[in-house]
Parts: structure tokens; sequence; C-alpha cells
């Protein structure tokens, strides 16, 4: 049962009848913040007195009037100005423990209005390795897709892969130009990686180029303009010269920034130029931006030869990518790259254009509309086509397909104006019933606060992150093993394991711990603490009843299905039970906010919970053995809400650690 669920009903009832629309006063009925305050809190008769013109206690004293609560709660008690305070009663809870002993499902019920929901997700360039910012839209995705399934909604996960275009471009123009072939028969993927990095190279290093004659002029704007600004100064007022005086400074650090990007790019020129080998490269190509989107062309085109390589290519890109998603534990319903939409795009340009929808500008095809300054182009002057063209063609076929209900496109928030407009046209065009979110992020940040790479300044790969942090865990791992008073417990091989599971598992909950719209900074010595929001703590508090077991030799199976029930006499034991009881109240909370890191602090909280029951109820020295067997029922209880909740975070559990 969801208890937060539960009372709301009830209210909702005897709100309905003080006011028209009482869904916002249900939304002030919450989970109390401090325990002497009640189980639960309800403030909607302070709002409710001002619309009706009474004072909220009496508004509240009508309220506790007509509530049904009898059977659930203790009381309810006014407080304050109009607080209404519940406590659940005592037996309610111990009732709901003991039918939650023989439900696999932990009080999770299938929704009653199941959607068909499609999320998009990872969704990574194949062209070269996966890297550390493919991490976040991976596992949030992956949550996602877990809770909507175990709520009863039938969900497509969707890896919407970047198989085709200018990167493909690049590396067919690489191959033809740079591939050593022992090195490709050897290691494919690397050599492609390679080939891919060195024309982008090129191109990056012919674009700074042209760059650095429009930036001389800007920066010698900028201080013709500053130069003006600080004449004027000593002709103001004072009040007048302070205020000049800031956007002096302004200009001064725009200029500022404006050089240091201007010394870094002559720099890499500079270090291209001073490379007898690396400049006869770039003169030799000097036009490797045009020739590689000649290349992209002929593969759209078909052309045999393009074809062929790409054909050639792809499968050992994809295969590299499906060993990251094996390690995640990661899966996917459909994998349908960009190629796979190629074909129907002209017929959505032309679709969109004889509704009405897009129109000529100068030369490219655009959809514009009155919510935004700038149009959404769908085919270029050339003929190309966009990413936008692509998504709508999506849209389209998941519609065709599946009839969705929702859709979700776990991608980070820098692609936030393209989903606007996106969702806008495809609402005009053909979706006009179907609920679309963009479900953005932040971005993962090294210690100096900056996007999280390598010293060399590039992306960190990552299959190296989860290779570092399983090594890492292996070290706490033995580390702790070794400590333990009894002498080492776990053989290499089980080492082994376990460090695989907390490696994983820490990088996954790391990130999905923290409210998906904030940066965080990235910590191998934090995500591994026994102590704190970490995987390693959820699955430390997991093998912790794993080991009460093993020294009372406690048969659990058996405990379940016979006469032994929970009793709530302490007040650890009454506050853990409520915990456990908040599991559909967590999960009913990521999947309406899309936000798993509502499930990571449920489960933090019940692991806290679990902890001080810990310290101050004996289980396995109880007084007697129906204590005994109550608690060994409760700390069941908490190993299979832990590695419920654990497991719709696609993380794995282990009984040592």
């Amino acid at each position: 049962m969801n208890i937060l669920a539960e009372l709301r009903r009830r209210f909702e009832g005897v709100l309905a009848s003080l006011t028209e629309d009482p869904a916002p006063l249900l939304e002030m009925v919450l989970p109390s913040q401090d325990a002497r305050h009640g189980d639960y809190q309800a403030n909607c008769a302070m709002p409710l007195g001002k619309q009706l013109g009474q004072s909220p206690p009496e508004i509240a004293r009508e309220i506790i009037s007509k509530l049904q609560l009898d059977d659930l709660c203790q009381s309810a008690e006014l407080a304050g100005p109009g607080f209404i305070n519940l406590r659940l009663a005592d037996s309610w809870l111990a009732d709901q423990l003991n039918q939650l002993v023989h439900d696999p499902q932990l009080g999770l019920q299938q929704s009653s209005d199941p959607q068909t929901v499609i999320i998009d997700f990872s969704s990574p360039n194949v062209a070269k390795p996966m890297h550390v910012g493919h991490i976040r839209s991976t596992v949030i995705g992956d949550a996602l897709v877990r809770s909507f399934r175990c709520l009863g909604h039938n969900v497509i996960s969707d890896n919407h892969l970047g198989d085709w275009g200018t990167q493909f471009g690049m590396i067919i123009y690489g191959y033809k130009h740079f591939v050593d072939e022992q090195k490709y028969q050897q290691n494919p993927v690397a050599e492609l990686s390679r080939l891919y990095q060195q024309v982008n190279q090129l191109i990056d290093y012919q674009k700074v180029r042209t760059g650095l004659d429009p930036q001389r002029a800007e920066i010698g704007q900028r201080q013709q303009q500053l130069s003006e600004q600080r004449d004027r100064l000593s002709q103001l007022g004072a009040e007048e010269e302070k205020k000049q005086a800031k956007q002096v400074r302004r200009l001064e650090s725009q200029l500022a920034a404006l050089q240091d990007k201007l010394a870094s790019n002559e720099a890499a020129v500079r270090s291209l130029d001073d490379d007898p080998s690396q400049s006869e490269l770039v003169r030799q190509h000097a036009d490797v931006a045009e020739s590689v989107l000649q290349e992209t062309a002929l593969l759209h085109q078909g052309d045999d030869v393009n074809r062929g390589l790409w054909e050639q290519f792809l499968p050992h890109c994809r295969q590299e990518i499906e060993k990251i998603y094996q390690r995640l534990g990661v899966q996917f319903d459909v994998q349908h790259g960009e190629s796979f939409y190629h074909t129907q795009l002209a017929g959505v340009v032309e679709s969109l254009e004889h509704q009405g929808l897009a129109e000529l500008n100068d030369g490219a095809v655009c959809v514009f509309s009155d919510q935004f300054e700038t149009p959404m182009i769908v085919r270029k002057q050339d003929g190309a086509f966009l990413y936008a063209t692509t998504d709508l063609a999506t849209i389209q076929y998941r519609i065709e397909q599946w009839d969705p209900d929702l859709l979700l496109y776990v991608v980070d928030h820098r692609q936030s104006e393209h989903f606007d407009k996106l969702f806008d046209a495809a609402r005009r065009w053909q979706a006009s019933e179907l609920r679309m979110q963009h479900v953005s992020f932040g971005t993962v940040l090294g210690e100096d606060g900056r996007p999280y790479k390598t010293r060399s300044g590039t992306a960190v790969g990552l299959e190296g992150l989860l290779d570092e942090a399983v090594n890492k865990a292996h070290e706490v791992v033995t580390a702790n093993d070794e400590a333990k008073p009894s002498g080492a417990e776990l053989s290499e091989q089980e080492r082994d394991h376990v460090a695989d599971v907390i490696g994983h598992g820490a990088i996954k909950y790391a990130d999905l711990s923290h409210n998906r719209s904030s940066d965080y900074v990235f910590s191998y010595d934090k995500m591994m603490a026994l102590e704190g929001n970490t995987a390693t703590y959820m699955q430390y508090c997991y093998a912790r009843v794993q080991s009460i077991f093993r020294r009372g030799e406690v048969d659990i199976d058996g405990l379940r299905s016979g006469f032994a029930t929970i009793q709530l006499e302490h007040p650890a034991e009454r506050e853990l039970a409520i915990g456990l009881l908040q599991l559909p109240e967590a999960l009913e909370l990521v999947v309406a906010d899309y936000r798993p890191n509502h499930l990571t602090n449920y489960l933090f909280v019940v692991a806290k919970r679990f902890a001080s029951f810990f310290e101050q109820c004996p289980v396995l020295k109880a007084e007697n053995d129906t204590v005994r067997d109550s608690r060994l029922l409760l700390c069941d209880l908490v190993a299979r809400v832990i590695q419920h909740g654990l497991d719709l975070l696609g993380i794995d559990v282990v009984d040592r650690m």
C-alpha cells in the first residue's frame, strides 16, 4: 500500500466538500520532516482558510472532524496555526509489515492506468568509444525503464544510435588516407577511433586557423571600446563614474577571456606548424572538411565503396559499445540508429511542406514557430537532412509502431532548445496527443569544477572509468576483508566478484543519487565510502543482514513461512517500519518527476534507520525468541527492500563484503 496515496484519498472527500479544486491542497499532505510532529502532516488548512475567509485552526478542526482515519491512525491533531499532524497506529503498522513479509512485491502495486512509455536514452555516437559523458544518460534512462516497468507500465527502451552522418564521413576519409592495415586487423575499433581523432584534429586545425584573424579583429574592437570607456570616466560625476566603472571591468574581463582564447588557439596552430610531419599533413589535406562532407554525401547516396566501408565498420563499433552495456547490465528493446530512418527523411520534409508547417528560407527548408526566434531547419541548402529531421521521422515511426502515451528523451541539458523546437513541430505535425518530455541532466565534473576529462583534455573513456572503479573497489574489499577480527573470509575469486559488483554499483549510484538537473563532482573515494549515501553503504547494509542470518544459522525462508510475526515494541523498530512501508511512495516520485534520486534518498533513509535499529535493538541476543524472530523478520525486510531498490537502479548486491 502507498500510505501517502491512501491518506490523500481520504482527505480528498473532505476537501472536495470545502473547495471546488482540492488537487493543490492534496499536494500539501506529506510525510512529516520531524517525527515530533507525527508521521505525516497536512498543511492545507492555511491556504484554505484564506480562500474561505475563515481562521486556519477552525478549518483544520472541521477537516479533522470529517476525516475517517480510525483504522489507520492513532490520532489527527491540530498544531500551531493550523497544521494537522497524523500519527499512524502501531497495530496498523505491524499488520502492514506482516503482510509485507509474504508479499514478493513489497507493497508495490501495478498502475491502475498503465501507459505505453518509450524511453530514448544513452544514444552514443558509435564511431568513437563511449566516454564519461555517456554515463548519465545511460544509467538514468535504465533506472527509469526499470521503475516504470515495476509499476506495470508497458515500456520500450530505445537506444537511438549515432551510426550515420558526418562522423562516418570522417572515418571513411581517414580510412582512405591514413589507415594502418595491420593495426586495423588487430584491433579495428582502436584504429577506427584513431582515424576519427586524426581527421577531427585536421578539421579543428583548419577551423582554428581560419578563425584567428576574426578573433584578432574582435579583440581590436574590444580594445577600442575599452579605451573609449576609460576616456569617458574622467568626464563623469562620482555616481555615474561608479556605474561606468562596472562596465569597464566587465569589458576588461571579456577582453582578457578573448585574449586567452586567442593565445591558446595560436599555440595549438604553432604546435602543428612547427612539426614538419604534421605541417605537411595539414598542407596535403587543406580541404579536409569539405572532403569529409563529400564522403558523407556519397554514403547517404548509396555509393558502393562508402556504403561497403560503413557496413564493414559498423559491426565492430556496435560490438565495442555492447561490451559496455553488458558490464553495466543495460539492455534495450530497440536499437535503431539514425541510418534506420534515412529513407524516411525526404517524406518527412514533404509532409511538413504539404501541411504548411515548413517553407523555404534562403534555400533551406525550415519549420517556423511563434514560440522561437529562429526556425528549426529540416533540410539544408545543399539538400542534406539534419538531426531534427531524423528525430521527427523517429517520432512518426514510434507512433505508427507502438502508439505511445509518453515519450521520454534522456539527453543532457545542452539540447534543451532542440527538444523544445522538436516537440513544438511534432505536436503541430502529427503528435498532438503525445506527451513528450526532455529528461535533461547536468555535467560530470572533475575536482577542478570543470567537465571531467583526462590530463590531455580529452573526455575520459567509459571503459577505463569502469576498470578504475573496479580496481579501487578491489582495494577496499581486500583491506576490509583482511581487517576482520577473525581473519579474511573471501577467496580471491570472491574478492574479484565483490569488487566487480561494488565498482560498477558505485559508478551508477554516484550518478543516480544526485538530482539529475545538477552537475556533480566525480570522486572515486566518495563513491566507495562505507558511510554516507553511496552504493557501497547500501550493499554493506544488505551484507550485514546476511551476516546476521549466517551467524545465527537462521532459516529465513522457514521463518517467513512459519508463525512468527513482527511486533513493534521499540521506537527504533517503529521508525524503521515506517521507512520500509514507504517504498511505493519513493517509486511514485521517481516516475512522476523522472528523478531516480528520490529512490536513492529513500534507500539511504532506510539504511540509516536500520543502523539505528541495529545499535539499539539486539537481534540474535534478543530477550526472548518472540522478539528475536520479530527482529529477524524486520532485518529480512530491510535486506529485501534494499536489494529491490538497488535492482531498480540497475545495481546488484553481494552476501559478503
